[in-house]
């Protein structure tokens, strides 16, 4: 008897073997505790190229930046091509004198006055002051062809028009520090400003001349006469010819003048950089940007990124720094653009990224990263933006970002939101997973949804970025290390439980997160308000129709809006499918799947959907529902729901054996193998005649299949009156033929099937028909003898791990069915 009940124990898994082999756990795992799978969540691409998303979540008071906006020549200042005279003088000590006046009637007699007219002043009146000259607005500065009749009143030799061209541009756009008009008379000035009128002879007022005429020129007063011969020399002979031909081939109008500006830029850029002129250095950047700003009236996308460019190069700020980065965006909007940003328009953008103070030009960045989110969803582009280290710039800006004040706190949020959105773009290239580890960007984006956790917007982007890496087991044991992330996506679930694009992807993420090891699964569970959060959001999701509803617990963290806005079932059925996932990957632990099988409320709305589903519209949430409550049958606990309620879960089981489709069928198989060792479930299955269904699941040709069902035709066969119907019904040779097919393949679905048949014959041979006994007989001394077995399998690893699951899943089996025969022929 003690033998019969050995043999005949009822299709459960056991946890008392001495030698815990790799096998095994294989075995434990198959049988009963399943990693559930799902889709990621589809991502939509962004086919507007917007700034912002027309149902963007901002509030209606948040400033947002435009999209649209027109850019021409007078929108940008020539003003901002002051250099930097890289020193800061200390203020002078000694105090000027005022002279007595000799006329106490009009003391301003005594003073010097402005000359009425302003050209005295360039014919080299002695005492003329060039900076008492009124700098114009950039529209109406008189274009290079423009000064020759200036150059004809003053008599000028050739020889001498590109200085006077020169001065007239550094005189007309200098960027000193006051451009004074002509001083009102009555007013007095003030110390700083008051010059004392004394007689001075001829050499002394020429030397004072030159000085101030060298100063107005942007010379530095320190610079050397040869410094300043060798860079009039190269303005002479090699920049200024290049501004000239710009401006004339921009006047005309022949074919192909477009790409003659862009090679003449493209050459002006070169010019600048061999000698060392690029960025604030170059003392007549005022001529430089004054010709390049007129260009960007000729509407040319091509011609505009060569201008932008050279324009970042000589490191313009301001007004001038925002409007080139807006020129950038304007230029990304459109695809058919994409093939212009080449390797030098990245560089110069990743430029402003990482040199840009974000408190002074937070607008330009916002629209520089506007430019890279729109092409980074060029393919191509994706590649050299990861070539050109666009993943490791982010991660300083997002440093930068998430340090700033209150007062930049907006316009911080707005540029996150571009940035994220472009990683989510990166994300999507194989080679960008390795790069999101080694740069720390999975744990800085929880900083900043830590600090954004209102932004629906942000957090949306994040999760999206989330859910694609943590696809990946390189990026999720990344995230998981990230122990912060499973609070605050339980805090973010209960902020946005209403978003169903944000909760889906927070779920999908968790899902993965719990799918690869038992720590996340522990430390999500243990996390406070875990499975009441969860719980909330499957009870809101599951009664979508119902809305709004009262809170199904107290102490749930939703926030006071408890409705979610009108959704398909479809959605409310892909939420539902990720956190089903997520209560079958944390039940897997040992310490979580106790616990949750006593959960009441859990078992209650898994009961329901089965209910309330149907196997044609929510194929995939049946699935993830049955293979749920099967890992939770395996806890045997004397409080457990699912043994409370084995019964009413059976008969919802029913339905899903019925259905066509294989994959639910097999979930149902798998949990009828674990009920049905209680008693009453068999009656149960037998009565329904479900038997019937589990025999014909012999005939499939997935191992996976026939395991289950092998598993439930075990536990049948443990009632002697069972044994009868199923063998009527061809269980015994449907068991010879499974062993026969797939037995060398594996030997733990040859052992299962050898163990129903021993139960089905409660060990004698006498039950089998002759065929099916020398047919049992061959395939036995075949696959009992060990060289048979494996013959097939060269590899020596995998050779290994077979002859493991042949010795401790196949064997002993096998084995007491040849000592039926044995009995058989006493």
């Amino acid at each position: 008897m003690e033998k019969k009940n050995e043999i005949c124990c009822p299709f459960i898994p056991q946890h008392n073997s001495l030698r815990k082999t790799c096998a095994e756990i294989v075995s434990e795992a198959r049988q009963s505790l399943r990693v559930q799978s799902t889709q990621r969540p589809f991502t939509p691409r962004d086919v507007h190229r917007q700034l912002f998303r027309r149902n963007s979540h901002l509030a209606d008071h948040d400033f947002r930046p435009p999209s649209t906006f027109s850019l021409h020549a007078q929108n940008f200042d020539a003003s901002d091509s002051r250099p930097g005279s890289g020193t800061r003088l200390s203020p002078l000590d000694h105090k000027p004198k005022y002279p007595v006046p000799s006329n106490a009637d009009d003391p301003f007699k005594v003073f010097p006055k402005p000359p009425t007219d302003p050209l005295e002043l360039r014919r080299g009146l002695a005492g003329a002051r060039p900076r008492l000259l009124k700098t114009g607005s950039l529209t109406s500065l008189p274009s290079l062809e423009a000064n020759k009749d200036v150059k004809e009143r003053l008599n000028q030799g050739p020889g001498q028009s590109h200085l006077l061209a020169l001065h007239l541009s550094s005189t007309d756009h200098s960027d000193s520090a006051v451009h004074s008009g002509p001083l009102k008379p009555g007013p007095s000035r003030t110390a700083s400003e008051s010059r004392i009128v004394q007689p001075v002879d001829s050499d002394v007022r020429a030397t004072e001349c030159r000085e101030e005429r060298r100063t107005e020129l942007g010379y530095r007063h320190n610079t050397t006469s040869t410094e300043q011969d060798t860079d009039s020399l190269v303005w002479n002979n090699a920049i200024f010819p290049l501004l000239q031909e710009l401006e004339s081939v921009a006047a005309g109008s022949s074919e192909g003048s477009v790409d003659h500006l862009c090679d003449l830029c493209d050459r002006l850029h070169g010019t600048l950089a061999d000698t060392d002129m690029l960025g604030r250095r170059c003392k007549r950047r005022s001529g430089i940007l004054r010709t390049l700003f007129r260009l960007i009236d000729l509407n040319s996308a091509h011609l505009n990124l060569h201008i932008a460019k050279l324009c970042l190069a000589l490191c313009v700020s301001g007004k001038n720094l925002l409007n080139i980065c807006k020129l950038i965006f304007q230029i990304s909007r459109s695809e058919n653009n994409d093939i212009l940003f080449n390797s030098s328009v990245i560089d110069s953008l990743l430029g402003v990224l990482s040199k840009e103070d974000v408190c002074v030009s937070g607008e330009a960045l916002l629209y520089c990263v506007g430019t890279l989110k729109f092409i980074s969803g060029n393919s191509t582009i994706l590649r050299l933006l990861l070539d050109k280290n666009c993943i490791g710039v982010a991660q300083k800006l997002i440093q930068k970002l998430c340090a700033v004040e209150d007062t930049n706190f907006t316009i911080a949020g707005h540029i996150l939101l571009q940035l994220t959105a472009t990683l989510r773009n990166l994300a999507d290239h194989p080679d960008s997973r390795s790069l999101f580890v080694s740069f720390s960007i999975l744990p800085a984006l929880c900083v900043v949804l830590r600090h954004h956790c209102r932004d629906r917007d942000i957090c949306t982007n994040i999760s999206r970025i989330y859910s694609k890496l943590s696809s990946y087991s390189v990026c999720c044991l990344a995230l998981a290390e990230t122990h912060e992330c499973y609070p605050l996506f339980l805090e973010l679930l209960g902020k946005h439980h209403q978003k169903q694009d944000l909760v889906v992807r927070l779920l999908f993420t968790l899902g993965n997160l719990t799918s690869k090891s038992d720590e996340p699964r522990l430390e999500l569970y243990q996390c406070e308000g875990c499975m009441e959060m969860l719980l909330q959001i499957y009870n809101t999701y599951q009664r979508k129709d119902m809305l709004p509803h009262t809170p199904m617990q107290k102490g749930a963290r939703f926030s006071s809006d408890s409705a979610i806005p009108p959704i398909n079932a479809k959605e409310a059925d892909d939420v539902l499918v990720k956190l089903v996932r997520v209560l079958a990957n944390m039940c897997i632990h040992p310490a979580v799947g106790p616990l949750l099988a006593t959960n009441i409320t859990c078992i209650q709305l898994l009961m329901e959907t089965l209910e309330l589903k149907s196997v044609q519209e929510s194929k995939e949430l049946m699935v993830n529902v049955a293979a749920t409550i099967n890992n939770l049958s395996f806890y045997q606990e004397e409080n457990s729901e699912i043994r409370r309620n084995r019964l009413a879960i059976a008969k919802l089981m029913l339905k899903l054996v019925l259905s066509s489709c294989m994959d639910v069928m097999l979930e149902a198989a798998r949990v009828y193998g674990n009920l049905s060792q209680y008693k009453d479930v068999r009656d149960f299955i037998m009565q329904n005649k479900v038997y019937q269904f589990v025999v014909m699941l012999l005939d499939s040709k997935s191992n996976e299949m026939c395991f289950s069902a092998c598993g439930v035709l075990t536990n049948l066969a443990v009632d002697p009156p069972n044994r009868i119907c199923l063998t009527l019904e061809g269980a015994t040779a449907k068991l010879v033929d499974c062993l026969r097919d797939f037995g060398p393949g594996d030997w733990q679905l040859a052992g299962q099937a050898c163990q129903a048949v021993w139960n089905l014959t409660g060990g004698s041979m006498k039950l089998l028909d002759t065929q099916e006994r020398e047919t049992l007989l061959e395939i036995l001394t075949t696959y009992l003898d060990e060289e048979q077995a494996l013959k097939w399998i060269e590899n020596e690893e995998a050779r290994s791990f077979h002859r493991t699951c042949w010795e401790v899943e196949f064997l002993p089996s096998a084995q007491k069915l040849v000592q039926g025969f044995s009995s058989l022929q006493t």
